[in-house]
């Protein structure tokens, strides 16, 4: 029996599996994302995640069918570029040969959120829909397309629905371009506004909530802990966000007339449905057909959905190419 390796590269943590042709999960690790280096200390950490699934799995890197990756930034030949969520990440870093040369097996990379909506759509909460726009929430927003049943990555940056404009004008985003999405949703941005806020004399426990969890960053369950608490400040930054993602979406779905929405990422998964149905809400306001909304769910394949899409990556090279 064939196995795959799948790798989901995030702006916080690394997740691998290893799957059977069935995408049943057969060992699993996550290890954190770096902080700081470069794009061989990150590449590095996705080997180490990859060997701990392999060794949870009872096989060996090298035995491996193929591995696939999912990352953030522009794909291009089994390299990546523009990852501005992963440090020190400029120019061009040959993901793929240096994985293959230290696994010792074939290795596809591709968008990660993009990855991620193909394992909603074939495994997950998009198996009735033939169109889905997936949209993941977490240190970014990120975006993947189904249409008519296939994947769509135009000419190789289709998805990215995090930087198309909410605001003209507005915040300032990680890509360096204003009113962005991500720039009011993204997670790295909100712990950005929520810093600002702070020094402008708001009051929050988000940063005293980061030190008891020994944490460097304000991550999903970091966010999520505020907002329990009634955390003044965290609700107004998560209703901001709510509001940029409802007009976003509502937009992407105007141009596109898509079935299905699903609601992924760390945030995403952490907020689920009671969030989903909050986002559907906000984008009503937005829609053109309005009188039939997409239906909008939360990612069913959790937290391992982006990797288990990355290991389908081996499966996609054996499909007839889609057109465009």
């Amino acid at each position: 029996m064939a196995l795959h390796g799948g790798i989901d590269l995030g702006g916080t943590k690394i997740q691998a599996v290893v799957v059977d042709e069935d995408h049943s999960v057969l060992g699993s690790a996550r290890r954190p994302t770096p902080t700081s280096g470069g794009p061989a200390d990150v590449v590095k950490e996705m080997e180490v995640a990859l060997r701990d699934a392999a060794k949870a799995a009872e096989v060996e890197p090298a035995a491996l069918a193929g591995v696939g990756v999912g990352s953030p930034g522009v794909i291009g030949d089994g390299s990546v570029s523009g990852a501005g969520n992963l440090p020190g990440w400029e120019g061009t870093f040959a993901v793929a040969p240096t994985l293959e040369a230290a696994l010792g097996c074939q290795v596809r990379v591709d968008n990660d959120v993009q990855v991620a909506t193909d394992a909603e759509f074939k495994l997950g909460a998009g198996r009735i829909y033939s169109s889905l726009l997936g949209v993941f929430w977490g240190t970014g927003v990120g975006g993947g397309l189904i249409l008519d049943g296939r994947a769509w990555t135009g000419l190789g940056g289709a998805g990215e629905i995090g930087h198309m404009v909410v605001k003209m004008g507005g915040a300032r985003c990680t890509c360096g371009r204003v009113g962005c999405m991500e720039a009011y949703a993204g997670r790295a941005a909100m712990e950005r506004h929520a810093r600002k806020l702070q020094q402008e004399g708001r009051k929050t426990d988000l940063f005293k909530l980061m030190e008891q969890r020994e944490r460097t960053r304000l991550t999903s369950g970091i966010w999520t802990r505020a907002l329990d608490n009634g955390d003044e400040m965290a609700t107004d930054i998560i209703d901001r966000a709510v509001r940029a993602l409802g007009a976003g979406i509502a937009s992407a779905c105007n141009l596109l007339d898509v079935e299905g929405v699903i609601i992924g990422g760390g945030l995403g998964i952490r907020l689920g449905h009671p969030y989903a149905k909050r986002i559907a809400a906000e984008m009503l306001p937005h829609l053109f057909a309005d009188s039939r909304p997409p239906h909008v769910h939360v990612a069913a394949l959790g937290d391992l959905g982006g990797a288990i899409g990355a290991a389908l990556l081996l499966e996609r090279d054996r499909e007839p190419a889609a057109s465009g």
